[in-house]
């Protein structure tokens, strides 16, 4: 019986390690969000008076929230990235505890 048999969810997955899906979540929002700012640029509601800023501010608005949702994805990669590395060495550590000769 191996060890990914006996272990729950929650045991094998404590909630420090769910991180890099908080920041996925976060770098879609800031994607989304980014998405919308680039279509208000080309609509007529930036060129309306009284709107909240002219064409070119929602433009670079967009990038500049495009840009932080890239490098917040590339903090959830490697999060992930590092956790999955951690607990595998945990699980290889625990094996040699376990096979080690007393």
């Amino acid at each position: 019986m191996s060890i990914h048999q006996t272990l729950t969810f929650e045991s094998r997955y404590p909630l420090p390690t769910r991180m890099g899906r908080n920041l996925y979540i976060l770098a879609a929002t800031l994607g989304a969000l980014s998405l919308l700012s680039i279509a208000l640029s080309f609509t007529n509601i930036a060129q309306q008076p009284g709107s909240p800023g002219d064409a070119s501010l929602w433009r670079m608005t967009s990038i500049a929230l495009l840009c932080v949702a890239l490098i917040v994805t590339l903090l959830g990669v490697m999060s992930s990235l590092f956790e999955q590395a951690e607990r595998r060495h945990d699980v290889e550590r625990q094996q040699k505890r376990r096979t080690r000769p007393e």
